[in-house]
């Protein structure tokens, strides 16, 4: 079994040494002369919990600055759609490099991707260490023999790292998947014990539409299909009444908050206030870097905590809550046992330098690391128990 001594790292404002056996945290209390077969000298560094990125689109790097400034349904018919049509799937794998490069570099671990020709997603994150789930998206105008493959894939599906990699099911979006599709992709991943991942209530149009079309909104459509439930993550949520937020907490849902992507694409202001009342599980997600236009989900974190503030409540929405927003909400939704430096817990972290100007003076680390910190603060990412 693998061990680090991560020696002289400041730990909830102590000075400790960590040690890590295997992929967990073994003790964090560890005498300076525990053996390890490895010794990180983590001086003037401190420890914090890693971040999980719940709503990615990872190889739309290759979009990054393409139609930018446009509405949400312009920029998805006239300018993403069309460049995709265009992708190889070795172009997709360069760009879902390019974007896990990006993520370790500013301290995530996990990420939850939907995309389409996933091979070489599955391979980038293999190679890098990081964790992912990894969607297979389901659209209406898929043929009969490209959903059949689609849920072969999901019945054969081995994780080739032996635990940090699983399949998600993506019935893209009420508007994109209709109701047959939605029921089998919902049934196949369920099925199979996979989680099932969607964009839901993103825009006011997407509302307008579904009413026009079902006399109900989003959320109150996928409840009368029985889609919803503690399975199922749920990205925007933007346009979403206080009744539905009930729901959707009742129902056990993840939401996937989004902050930098909805206001890029003016979808509106996320109802922090109904969200955080509902007791509804909250996590953060970049979305893709073409509507972002980073992966860096430590920015997604301060985003968030102001935008909530934005309508007059400097108390909603404290660095610690959006912290745990990002950190520990997001490794359970996706039933990753981790997102806290605790005893037991997966050894996913980041080590932060403390000599670095914008985590100084530090009077609270965490809001240093929320309000103030850059990815330059990074010393070091851990994941699986593993500098990658």
């Amino acid at each position: 079994m693998n061990s680090i001594l991560i020696k002289n790292v400041l730990l909830d404002g102590r000075r400790t040494n960590v040690l890590v056996e295997g992929n967990r945290f073994a003790n964090l209390d560890a005498p300076a002369e525990c053996c390890a077969e490895e010794v990180y000298d983590a001086e003037g560094l401190a420890i914090v919990p890693a971040l999980y990125n719940t709503h990615n689109h990872a190889a739309m790097t290759l979009l990054r600055g393409y139609g930018d400034d446009k509405p949400l349904k312009v920029w998805l018919e006239e300018y993403v759609w069309p460049y995709e049509d265009k992708l190889t799937a070795e172009d997709i794998q360069r760009g879902s490099a390019l974007a896990v490069k990006e993520m370790k570099a500013s301290g995530s671990v996990f990420f939850s991707d939907m995309y389409f020709d996933i091979e070489g997603t599955i391979e980038e994150v293999a190679k890098s260490g990081m964790r992912a789930a990894i969607g297979i998206t389901f659209l209406d105008y898929h043929s009969k023999s490209q959903r059949d493959e689609k849920l072969a894939r999901i019945k054969e599906w081995k994780d080739p790292t032996g635990g940090r990699i699983q399949l998600a099911v993506c019935p893209h979006a009420i508007y994109t998947a209709g109701e047959e599709t939605f029921r089998k992709a919902v049934s196949a991943a369920r099925e199979n014990g996979l989680k099932i991942h969607t964009h839901l209530s993103e825009t006011r149009q997407e509302v307008e539409d579904c009413l026009k079309a079902h006399g109900t909104t989003p959320v109150r459509y996928l409840d009368s299909l029985g889609v919803l439930g503690p399975d199922v993550i749920a990205a925007h949520c933007v346009h979403v009444d206080k009744e539905e937020w009930d729901i959707l907490a009742e129902r056990g849902v993840t939401v996937a908050h989004c902050p930098c992507s909805n206001m890029k694409l003016g979808s509106g202001r996320f109802p922090y206030e109904l969200a955080v009342a509902s007791g509804c599980r909250i996590t953060l997600g970049t979305d893709g870097p073409s509507s972002n236009n980073n992966l860096d989900l430590r920015e997604e974190m301060k985003f968030a905590a102001l935008l909530a503030k934005v309508a007059g409540d400097p108390s909603l929405v404290p660095a610690a809550e959006v912290f745990k927003w990002a950190t520990v909400n997001g490794a359970r939704a996706f039933g990753i046992d981790g997102g806290e430096i605790k005893v037991g817990k997966l050894a996913d972290a980041i080590l932060l330098d403390m000599k670095k100007e914008r985590l100084q003076p530090c009077h609270n680390l965490i809001s240093n690391w929320v309000y103030s910190a850059d990815s330059s603060c990074i010393s070091a990412t851990l994941c699986d128990g593993k500098f990658i």
